[in-house]
């Protein structure tokens, strides 16, 4: 009985977890679009901070090789590392209402007609069968 009971209980539980949680507010939707452009940033400079230390690391191995008379490989050709600079983020400009996007502007009037002179077997010949 008592298992029942349990498995009732989790079971009442668990439809409180499956409820749909409201949408996000726009503040909420811009405080988010900035994480992700602060965490973008945080991977490219991290990223830059790696390269810069392999390139020291392999200076310092090449040195320390031609001091002791090693022979030193050719370097491998790499991109250069490029500093991604400070971070800046720039909100995303709203998008214009549907009124404002001339989406429902008439046609422009016809400055020619729609057909031509030449009649369609001209312009659009197909071949005999």
């Amino acid at each position: 009985m008592k298992k029942l009971l349990t498995l009732c209980a989790l079971a009442a539980l668990a439809s409180t977890a499956l409820a749909k949680l409201p949408a996000p507010s726009p503040e909420a939707k811009a405080k988010a679009a900035e994480t992700a452009a602060r965490t973008a940033w945080n991977g490219k400079s991290d990223g830059y901070k790696l390269c810069v230390a392999q390139d020291q690391v392999a200076a310092k191995y090449r040195a320390s090789a031609a001091a002791a008379g090693k022979p030193v490989p050719t370097a491998m050709a790499t991109p250069a590392c490029t500093d991604p600079g400070p971070f800046v983020y720039a909100a995303a400009e709203p998008a214009k209402p549907l009124e404002a996007s001339g989406a429902h502007s008439p046609a422009t009037t016809a400055a020619s007609p729609p057909s031509g002179a030449q009649p369609a077997a001209v312009t659009n010949p197909t071949p005999k069968q």
